[in-house]
C-alpha cells in the first residue's frame, strides 16, 4: 500500500545522518529539524525534567516566590543544600520556566516565579499529581521488570487498593483516604470542563458512580440548583463524602450510597448516570458489567455520561497510550480506551445516540454522552 511505501521512504531518510545534516543546513527545513531534535531530546530527558519539578515542589520553591522576587541567598538557605547544589537546581528550574532569574539590584541576585511555575500554582491538582508520581517512578525504575511481573505487584497498586483487591468493597476505610484526597485535589478543573461541555440543568436526578468525596457533584450543584444528587462509592469513601456534603450545606440535596459496584446493584432513580475518571481504571469485563447495570437502572431516554482522558485524542496522543497506558498497567487494573472503543461498548450495553461533547482542554478529559435505548 502507498502508506507502507511512504513510511519506509520517510524512515530511511530520518535514519540517514546525511539527511539529518542536510535538513538542519537547509533554511526551509531548519525550523522543522530543530523542532524534531528538541522533541526527541525531550523524550530522552523527560524523567530528568520531572525530577527537577518534583524537587521544586518538595522544597516549596514555587510557594516561596509566589508573592514576588526573593533574594537568592534566602532561597538557598531554605533549601538545605550546598550552595553549588542549590544553584544547580535553581538554574535547572529556570530552564524549565518554573522560575526566572530576577535580580533585586546590581549586588543581589534574586529569583521570581516563571510562567510554568505560575501555571502549576494555579492548579493544585497537578501539584498533587507531581508528588504522587514519586510512587509511579519507583515502579518505573526498571520498566521491563514491572511489565514482566504479575499485574498488581507494584507500589502503585498498593496506593489504589481497590484496583487489586479481590473484593473492593472490603477495602478498609483508612486505605481509601490517600487516593480519595488525590482525586479530590485534581477534580475541580476536570469538573468544570465536563460541566462546560454538557448541560446538566435539564436532568431531574444525577447518580455519580465512583464519585469519591463528591467534588464533581458539588461543582454540579452550583450549576443546577434543582437537580437531586446521588453518589455511589465504596463504604469508606461514602462516609467521607457525607462529611464533605454536610460541610458544604448540601446534605439535604444528596443521597449517598456505600457499596461495591463490582458486586452490588446500582441505585435506581436517576435520569443521568455519570462516570468521571472511573471506567479507564477497570478492565473490560467489569466495565461491560457496569454499563449494562447502568442501562438497567435508567429509564428509556435516560443518559449516561463518561468523562475521562481517552486514547487517540487529537493533540493529546501521548497522554493516552503512553502516560495512562503505563500508569494503569502499574496500577494493576484498567487501560486507556478510545472514544470509538467506548462507543462500541456503550452500544453493546443497550445505549444509542452516542455523541462526543467537545471539551476545551482534551488533555484533561473527554466526554461521551449516550441515551438508553427505548
Amino acid at each position: 500500500m502507498w502508506r507502507d511505501t511512504w513510511r519506509e521512504w520517510r524512515n530511511r531518510l530520518l535514519m540517514s545522518p546525511r539527511f539529518q545534516r542536510a535538513a538542519a543546513a537547509f533554511w526551509l527545513l531548519r525550523p522543522r529539524a530543530r523542532r524534531e531534535a528538541r522533541e526527541l531530546f525531550d523524550i530522552v530527558a523527560g524523567f530528568t525534567y520531572s525530577q527537577i519539578t518534583l524537587s521544586c515542589v518538595r522544597l516549596g520553591l514555587l510557594e516561596r516566590v509566589r508573592a514576588g522576587r526573593v533574594p537568592a541567598s534566602l532561597l538557598i538557605e531554605a533549601m538545605g543544600l550546598s550552595v553549588a547544589a542549590a544553584q544547580t537546581l535553581l538554574r535547572a528550574a529556570a530552564a524549565l520556566e518554573l522560575l526566572e532569574a530576577a535580580n533585586l539590584d546590581e549586588d543581589r541576585a534574586g529569583w521570581a516565579l516563571g510562567r510554568r511555575g505560575a501555571a502549576l500554582l494555579g492548579n493544585p491538582g497537578v501539584l498533587a499529581m507531581i508528588e504522587h508520581h514519586a510512587v509511579l517512578y519507583a515502579d518505573l525504575a526498571d520498566p521491563l521488570a514491572m511489565l514482566r511481573a504479575p499485574r498488581g505487584a507494584t507500589a502503585l497498586a498498593n496506593y489504589w487498593p481497590y484496583a487489586s483487591a479481590a473484593v473492593p468493597g472490603e477495602v478498609a476505610a483508612e486505605k481509601t483516604y490517600d487516593y480519595t484526597r488525590l482525586m479530590a485535589a485534581s477534580q475541580s478543573l476536570v469538573a468544570e470542563e465536563i460541566l462546560d461541555a454538557y448541560e446538566v440543568t435539564g436532568h431531574r436526578a444525577i447518580l455519580d458512580v465512583g464519585g469519591g468525596d463528591g467534588s464533581f457533584l458539588r461543582a454540579l450543584a452550583r450549576r443546577s440548583a434543582n437537580t437531586h444528587l446521588m453518589l455511589f462509592d465504596l463504604p469508606g469513601v461514602a462516609a467521607l463524602a457525607r462529611e464533605r456534603f454536610a460541610a458544604a450545606a448540601l446534605a439535604e440535596r444528596v443521597q449517598i450510597f456505600g457499596g461495591d459496584f463490582s458486586r452490588d446493584p446500582l441505585p435506581p432513580g436517576a435520569d443521568l448516570v455519570s462516570f468521571v475518571r472511573v471506567l479507564h481504571d477497570h478492565d473490560d469485563p467489569l466495565v461491560e458489567r457496569l454499563l449494562r447495570a447502568t442501562a438497567a437502572v435508567l429509564p428509556p431516554g435516560g443518559r449516561i455520561l463518561v468523562a475521562e482522558p481517552m486514547a487517540g485524542t487529537r493533540g493529546a496522543e501521548r497522554m493516552g497510550n503512553a502516560y495512562f497506558g503505563l500508569y494503569l498497567w502499574a496500577m494493576g487494573s484498567g487501560r486507556p480506551r478510545s472514544p470509538e472503543e467506548l462507543t462500541r461498548m456503550l452500544e453493546n450495553a443497550g445505549f444509542c445516540r452516542v455523541r462526543r461533547c467537545p471539551t476545551r482542554i482534551p488533555l484533561q478529559t473527554s466526554v461521551l454522552v449516550a441515551e438508553r435505548a427505548g
